[in-house]
């Protein structure tokens, strides 16, 4: 393998399992477990089942339904804010080897990790280097690891998902060549690195099944592949031999155009048009508020609104059959800001006005997205329209006297809440029973924390 480029990728085994299972004192190889929420249906999905279970036959990120009958497992609920905490323990043995320039964290669970200038320094070959990082991660963590190594990101990466699961130390490992000669007639397509079923699908209609096959029709027919997928041709191409051009230095110098910060959640239930007026109303106020925390301004709000596929236009009922995370037609719309805004006076007002005129009044929904976007330093500055300098003039009272008070609220609202909690102040249409706010204040990622309390650090 090359030593002018070598990468390894760490991923924890079933790591929110594994952590229950520390938490717990049990093995998480041989204790059977899921992450699961009890006070949700059985259609609740798996966050995380333990290995034993997986050889059991039980997939990871099934429904709880699904487990089979006869099998004898502990349903943990969600800690999301404990996972966070054992991601940072064990980001921190990370930076005990290596320098954080030199690690990509891809997920709460992976990282990739540039190892090309430490083999010198330890003196160790990447395998060598990578069992003394698993094993303190074990021994000092409790959790167990996977990993992959690479002579590009694309090939560790591959290492990962599919050689090491199949070794018994857990590590796999590949180059171009060993990919060629060992992958390229492995199958599904599926279990390659960004090859979704819709990929494979088009694949499959010009005759491609395998990682071989794309790399030989691109060399007698790379006209087609272009005319299927377009650039995206050039990516597929390129791992179909095993070949990744970006590098972790790559990933470290890349700077987005455009920033933009975004909301979602799916509902519980299917909600009525006036019951999701509450949901918009809600996150539009908690994305002011985080703006103003980070001290930035949107150009624009753009709203997305999923209807329940079981609500028939016209219908204006929730019909029975629709199942949980099953959405129809999508209605949204974008409202500007000029010069930017974060207050809550302004933005709220107006994206709510944005739903009522995109929306289906009659139509149930049950997904809910907004996206702040061009979003820029908050410089202090606002620009007047002419009715509001028209407005000044005639000794009403200035709109910049207005935003300063509205901004000196949010402040303020933030700090109690970084004191006392996110559920330490909240306004009337928190309490209203189609609100998700109050119980949303109490998750990470749509998934309970696993805090008690409303105090910060309870």
């Amino acid at each position: 393998m090359s030593e002018e480029n070598t990468y390894i990728c760490i991923d924890l085994k079933s790591f929110y399992a594994s952590v229950e299972c520390v938490e717990r004192g049990l093995d998480p190889m041989t204790t059977n477990l899921v992450v699961a929420d009890p006070e949700r249906s059985d259609k609740t999905i798996c966050l995380a089942v333990s290995p034993s279970m997986k050889k059991l036959g039980v997939k990871n990120r099934c429904r709880v339904f699904e487990i089979p009958d006869g099998i004898d497992y502990i349903m943990a609920q969600p800690r999301m804010q404990k996972y966070i905490d054992y991601a940072a323990e064990i980001y921190g043995i990370y930076l005990k080897w290596f320098s954080k320039d030199d690690i990509h964290v891809y997920s709460i669970d992976e990282a990739f990790i540039d190892v090309t200038h430490y083999l010198h320094v330890y003196g160790c070959t990447p395998r060598q280097l990578a069992v003394k990082v698993m094993n303190e991660i074990t021994t000092g963590i409790g959790v167990r690891a996977t990993c992959g190594i690479g002579t590009n990101l694309y090939l560790t990466k591959i290492a990962l998902d599919i050689t090491a699961k199949h070794a018994e130390d857990f590590i796999g490992e590949l180059d171009e060549q060993k990919f060629r000669e060992t992958l390229w007639d492995h199958r599904p397509l599926t279990d390659f690195w960004r090859i979704g079923a819709g990929t494979a699908r088009k694949l499959e209609k010009i005759g491609i099944h395998t990682m071989g096959e794309l790399a030989k029709a691109s060399q007698t027919d790379e006209g087609l592949l272009y005319k299927i997928f377009g650039v995206d041709a050039e990516l597929l191409i390129d791992h179909a031999w095993g070949r990744e051009p970006v590098t972790m230095a790559d990933i470290k110098a890349y700077k987005p155009k455009d920033h933009s910060l975004t909301s979602g959640q799916v509902l519980m239930r299917d909600y009525t048009f006036e019951e999701g007026r509450t949901i918009i109303r809600e996150m539009m106020d908690l994305m002011c508020l985080d703006l103003v925390r980070k001290g930035v301004t949107a150009e624009s709000v753009t709203i997305s609104v999923g209807y329940a596929k079981s609500s028939q236009p016209g219908s204006g009922a929730d019909a029975a059959g629709g199942r949980f995370g099953r959405y129809g037609h999508r209605d949204g719309g974008t409202v500007r800001f000029e010069g930017g805004s974060n207050e809550e006076s302004v933005m709220v007002p107006e994206v709510v006005a944005l739903y009522d005129r995109v929306m289906d009044h009659s139509r149930m929904i049950r997904r809910v997205n907004i996206s702040c976007n061009n979003v820029r330093e908050d410089k202090g500055t606002r620009q007047m329209n002419l009715f509001d300098m028209l407005r000044e003039e005639g000794k009403s009272r200035p709109q910049e006297e207005v935003l300063e008070k509205d901004r000196k609220l949010q402040e303020a609202e933030l700090a109690i809440k970084d004191k006392f909690g996110k559920n330490a102040i909240l306004k009337g249409m928190n309490f209203k029973a189609e609100a998700t706010t109050r119980e949303r204040n109490m998750q990470i990622g749509g998934h309970k924390s696993g805090e008690k309390g409303g105090r910060k650090g309870e």
